[in-house]
């Protein structure tokens, strides 16, 4: 059930000149083919807020953080601007409660979708720049990542994609990369929980939970480089083949 605009837009702290804009940005392509919506759905917003929430994010790293490399403002750009942190953004925006869905999507959970939700985040910005300019979309950005920027000039953000950095652990100690098979799925459609085990070498190295499997994925690799990282530095890992998981 949609809720009313003006509801979201005390949540963003924008009151838009033209709602039709905001309109947009909240119509899934499902309803606008149900409902044959003139104005269209929110796929080519999606195209331009994409672009925006990275530009706002580049900017404000750059100019908050001179200090980092090139590499260390591409891989936090890549994290805040990832699918996960924008999901976790409009979670906490409630976002799908102003959803407009078809019928079918509706019944499937839209709603609570991270890729509908996603797309809606970034539909949003572009609507906000093209309403109000870029001052408006990255105050929109900007707030919406607070907590993660905030972690960052503290010092206490650290990278959460846990499977590169367990791949590149297991290079540099010349072990077989890590195998991840999906072991148990269960919930509705809607919230789905997944558990995952990783195995490295056919051992099994650890065993993940999330509500995506690319979550539960992140959350066994978290796991295991924990392990990896306790056994190096206690000088246990120091040949080829000497990991162990127990």
């Amino acid at each position: 059930m949609e809720h009313p605009l003006e509801n979201l837009e005390e949540r963003i702290e924008y009151a838009f000149k033209d709602r039709s804009l905001l309109v947009r940005a909240l119509t899934h392509s499902s309803y606008a083919n149900e409902c044959r919506f003139e104005q269209g759905d929110n796929e080519q917003l999606e195209f331009l807020g994409d672009t925006i929430i990275g530009f706002a994010v580049s900017e404000y790293l750059l100019l908050n953080h001179p200090d980092f490399s090139e590499g260390q403002l591409s891989k936090l750009r890549a994290q805040l601007v990832s699918s996960s942190s924008l999901f976790r953004s409009a979670s906490a925006l409630q976002l799908g409660r102003f959803l407009r869905l078809g019928k079918g999507e509706e019944k499937n959970g839209g709603r609570n979708k991270q890729a509908v939700l996603v797309d809606a985040t970034e539909a949003l910005a572009a609507a906000l720049y093209l309403d109000g300019g870029m001052e408006a979309a990255r105050g929109f950005v900007l707030r919406q990542l607070e907590e993660e920027l905030g972690d960052i000039r503290s010092g206490r953000f650290v990278s959460s994609n846990y499977k590169s950095s367990l791949q590149e652990k297991l290079q540099s100690l010349r072990e077989e990369p890590p195998v991840y098979s999906v072991i148990d799925e269960s919930g509705p459609d809607h919230r789905r929980k997944f558990c995952v085990r990783l195995t490295i070498g056919g051992e099994p190295a650890a065993q993940g939970q999330g509500e995506t499997k690319k979550s539960a994925e992140q959350d066994a690799a978290r796991q295991a480089l924990e392990k990896v990282e306790r056994q190096f530095a206690s000088g246990e890992i120091l040949n080829r083949g000497n990991c162990e998981f127990k």
